[in-house]
């Protein structure tokens, strides 16, 4: 039970018009969903649009002043030993290929999840049945892939040893063979050597 606004007189909360004056029985507007469905949405968009500004302008307010510190500091060095600025020539970087770098994000991924081989990783990001880049693009990932190919292979290693229960000479087999990590017998060696 309720007052109805209009005449004050108890009616029931769920009728849609007063008995007494005919008034209808609205919801206030506050007790309408869809209004508090907006209203957060506003909020989020207002919380989420005037964080980035404040921060970038904290961040960017105590380096101007520091700047503007400098920048007298050099100016009175400037002025007393006037000398002739000449700019050094900017060397650009040459420009990296997307596949190129895509190329280089996939071996890394290789190298440090999979711990493969070089030859494993050119293998598999040109082979049609991989990741199908170019050879000059795999090539340039290898080429600049900061990989350690040793613990790459003691990581193999271990994982024949201990998960498949092989045998040391199996394992670097396994390490080795051209159908199978194709690690160098350098790299086999030390993970033989270091296993545990």
């Amino acid at each position: 039970m309720k007052n109805c606004a209009t005449c004050g007189q108890l009616i029931a909360a769920n009728c849609k018009a007063c008995p007494h004056c005919g008034a209808k029985n609205k919801k206030p507007f506050y007790k309408k969903w869809w209004l508090w469905v907006i209203v957060a949405i506003v909020i989020v968009a207002i919380a989420g649009g005037s964080g980035d500004t404040t921060a970038d302008a904290n961040t960017k307010q105590p380096e101007s002043t520091v700047q503007n510190e400098e920048q007298g500091t050099e100016q009175k060095t400037a002025k007393d030993t006037e000398e002739p600025k000449t700019e050094e020539p900017k060397t650009e970087e040459p420009q990296v290929p997307q596949e190129y770098k895509n190329a280089l994000a996939k071996a890394e991924s290789y190298s440090s999840m999979m711990h493969m081989s070089k030859q494993g990783i050119y293998d598999q990001l040109t082979s049609e049945y991989g990741e199908k880049f170019p050879a000059d693009a795999a090539q340039y990932a290898i080429d600049h892939l900061d990989a350690d190919y040793k613990e790459n292979a003691l990581e193999k290693a271990k994982s024949y040893y201990e998960d498949m229960n092989m045998s040391k000479d199996a394992v670097r087999n396994q390490l080795i063979s051209e159908y199978g990590e194709k690690f160098t017998a350098e790299e086999a060696d030390y993970a033989i050597a270091n296993l545990k």
